[in-house]
Protein backbone atom coordinates (compact mmCIF):
# COMPACT_ATOMS: atom_id res chain seq x y z
CA UNK A 1 0.00 0.00 0.00
CA UNK A 2 1.70 3.55 -0.61
CA UNK A 3 0.63 6.79 0.59
CA UNK A 4 -0.93 9.22 -1.52
CA UNK A 5 1.24 12.14 -1.94
CA UNK A 6 -0.76 15.68 -1.16
CA UNK A 7 -2.66 17.34 -3.99
CA UNK A 8 -0.49 20.19 -4.80
CA UNK A 9 -3.82 22.33 -6.05
CA UNK A 10 -5.03 21.53 -3.08
CA UNK A 11 -2.26 22.67 -1.31
CA UNK A 12 -1.91 26.02 -2.95
CA UNK A 13 -5.57 26.46 -2.08
CA UNK A 14 -5.31 25.89 1.61
CA UNK A 15 -2.72 27.94 2.09
CA UNK A 16 -4.03 30.91 -0.41
CA UNK A 17 -7.61 30.56 1.85
CA UNK A 18 -5.39 31.44 4.83
CA UNK A 19 -3.17 34.11 3.43
CA UNK A 20 -6.85 36.03 2.14
CA UNK A 21 -8.51 35.39 5.38
CA UNK A 22 -5.40 37.53 7.14
CA UNK A 23 -5.46 39.87 4.31
CA UNK A 24 -8.76 40.87 4.40
CA UNK A 25 -9.19 40.85 8.17
CA UNK A 26 -6.19 43.94 7.84
CA UNK A 27 -7.73 45.47 5.54
CA UNK A 28 -11.37 45.58 7.33
CA UNK A 29 -8.95 46.82 10.22
CA UNK A 30 -8.07 49.59 8.07
CA UNK A 31 -10.74 50.88 6.71
CA UNK A 32 -12.32 50.54 10.05
CA UNK A 33 -9.89 53.42 11.33
CA UNK A 34 -10.59 55.44 9.02
CA UNK A 35 -14.40 55.13 9.80
CA UNK A 36 -15.48 57.83 12.98
CA UNK A 37 -18.57 56.26 14.70
CA UNK A 38 -16.26 55.97 17.44
CA UNK A 39 -15.93 52.90 20.01
CA UNK A 40 -18.74 50.85 18.71
CA UNK A 41 -18.82 47.53 19.93
CA UNK A 42 -19.28 44.77 16.76
CA UNK A 43 -23.02 44.10 17.91
CA UNK A 44 -23.78 47.73 17.56
CA UNK A 45 -22.43 48.12 14.41
CA UNK A 46 -24.06 45.29 12.82
CA UNK A 47 -27.32 46.79 14.41
CA UNK A 48 -26.47 49.78 12.72
CA UNK A 49 -25.85 48.18 9.28
CA UNK A 50 -29.14 46.16 9.59
CA UNK A 51 -31.35 49.43 10.15
CA UNK A 52 -29.69 51.07 6.98
CA UNK A 53 -30.28 48.24 4.77
CA UNK A 54 -33.04 46.56 5.87
CA UNK A 55 -35.01 49.82 7.83
CA UNK A 56 -36.71 50.33 10.95
CA UNK A 57 -37.12 47.23 13.25
CA UNK A 58 -38.13 45.92 16.61
CA UNK A 59 -35.77 45.25 19.54
CA UNK A 60 -37.11 41.25 18.85
CA UNK A 61 -36.35 41.24 15.54
CA UNK A 62 -33.17 42.83 15.67
CA UNK A 63 -32.27 40.02 18.24
CA UNK A 64 -33.78 37.26 16.08
CA UNK A 65 -31.79 38.55 13.20
CA UNK A 66 -28.53 38.98 15.35
CA UNK A 67 -29.15 34.98 16.74
CA UNK A 68 -29.12 36.77 20.42
CA UNK A 69 -31.64 37.13 23.31
CA UNK A 70 -33.95 39.99 23.07
CA UNK A 71 -32.51 41.29 26.72
CA UNK A 72 -28.82 41.32 24.90
CA UNK A 73 -30.61 43.15 22.10
CA UNK A 74 -32.19 45.50 24.23
CA UNK A 75 -28.91 46.52 26.25
CA UNK A 76 -27.21 47.21 22.69
CA UNK A 77 -30.18 49.02 21.18
CA UNK A 78 -30.13 51.54 24.65
CA UNK A 79 -26.11 52.28 24.52
CA UNK A 80 -27.48 53.16 20.90
CA UNK A 81 -30.15 55.29 21.93
CA UNK A 82 -27.56 57.11 24.53
CA UNK A 83 -25.10 57.90 22.00
CA UNK A 84 -28.04 59.29 19.58
CA UNK A 85 -27.37 56.72 16.73
CA UNK A 86 -31.10 55.28 17.28
CA UNK A 87 -34.60 56.56 18.22
CA UNK A 88 -37.76 54.42 18.61
CA UNK A 89 -41.34 55.20 18.00
CA UNK A 90 -44.75 53.05 18.81
CA UNK A 91 -44.96 50.13 16.38
CA UNK A 92 -48.26 51.13 14.55
CA UNK A 93 -49.21 47.35 14.49
CA UNK A 94 -48.54 46.29 18.08
CA UNK A 95 -48.08 49.72 20.68
CA UNK A 96 -46.43 47.35 23.09
CA UNK A 97 -43.57 47.61 20.78
CA UNK A 98 -41.15 49.97 19.84
CA UNK A 99 -40.32 50.38 15.76
CA UNK A 100 -36.16 51.48 15.89
CA UNK A 101 -34.98 53.98 13.25
CA UNK A 102 -31.37 55.62 12.61
CA UNK A 103 -31.60 59.07 13.64
CA UNK A 104 -30.77 61.74 10.82
CA UNK A 105 -27.14 62.68 13.00
CA UNK A 106 -26.15 58.58 12.74
CA UNK A 107 -27.16 58.54 9.36
CA UNK A 108 -25.08 61.61 8.36
CA UNK A 109 -22.31 59.47 10.65
CA UNK A 110 -22.86 56.52 8.72
CA UNK A 111 -22.13 58.21 4.69
CA UNK A 112 -19.43 60.09 6.34
CA UNK A 113 -17.57 57.10 7.82
CA UNK A 114 -18.13 55.07 3.79
CA UNK A 115 -16.51 58.29 2.41
CA UNK A 116 -13.38 58.56 4.46
CA UNK A 117 -13.09 54.54 4.03
CA UNK A 118 -13.39 55.15 0.50
CA UNK A 119 -11.14 58.09 0.18
CA UNK A 120 -8.16 56.38 1.95
CA UNK A 121 -8.54 53.31 0.00
CA UNK A 122 -9.14 55.45 -3.43
CA UNK A 123 -5.90 56.98 -1.75
CA UNK A 124 -4.00 53.85 -1.08
CA UNK A 125 -4.46 52.32 -4.55
CA UNK A 126 -3.13 55.76 -6.61
CA UNK A 127 -0.28 55.89 -4.45
CA UNK A 128 0.96 52.32 -4.02
CA UNK A 129 -0.02 50.13 -7.36
CA UNK A 130 0.52 51.26 -10.80
CA UNK A 131 -2.22 51.13 -13.36
CA UNK A 132 -1.42 47.73 -14.49
CA UNK A 133 -1.51 46.72 -10.66
CA UNK A 134 -4.53 48.42 -10.51
CA UNK A 135 -6.02 46.57 -13.64
CA UNK A 136 -5.00 43.53 -11.60
CA UNK A 137 -6.83 44.60 -8.67
CA UNK A 138 -10.01 45.17 -10.22
CA UNK A 139 -9.81 41.53 -12.04
CA UNK A 140 -9.23 40.10 -7.84
CA UNK A 141 -12.34 41.96 -6.83
CA UNK A 142 -14.11 40.14 -9.51
CA UNK A 143 -13.03 36.98 -8.28
CA UNK A 144 -14.15 37.92 -4.80
CA UNK A 145 -17.45 38.96 -5.34
CA UNK A 146 -17.84 35.52 -7.14
CA UNK A 147 -16.59 33.70 -3.86
CA UNK A 148 -19.19 35.99 -1.35
CA UNK A 149 -22.11 36.24 -4.18
CA UNK A 150 -24.60 33.03 -3.58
Amino acid sequence: MSESSPDPEATRALALAGELRVVVGRLKRRLREQSHLGDLSWTQVRVLSRLEKEGPATVTALARAEGIRPQSMGETVAALKAAGFVTGAPDPDDGRQTVLSLTPACQEAIMTGRAAREDWLFREIRAKLAPAEQAQLASAVGLLKRLVDT
